[in-house]
C-alpha cells in the first residue's frame, strides 16, 4: 500500500497543476477563438465605413 501512496503523492501534484494550468488556458484560448471568428465581419464592417 506504500508504495502505492508515495506514487499517487509524486504523480498527483503535477497532474493536479497541469489540469489547473489547462483550464485556465481554455478560457483564453475560447477568447481567441470568438475574436478569430468574428475578424471577417469586422473587417467588412470598416471597409464599409470607409467606403
Amino acid at each position: 500500500m506504500e508504495p502505492y501512496v508515495s506514487f499517487i503523492s509524486d504523480v498527483g501534484f503535477p497532474i493536479v497543476v497541469t489540469f489547473y494550468l489547462l483550464h485556465r488556458i481554455e478560457a483564453k484560448l475560447d477568447s481567441i477563438i470568438d475574436s478569430i471568428q468574428n475578424l471577417p465581419q469586422q473587417l467588412a464592417e470598416q471597409r464599409n465605413i470607409l467606403q
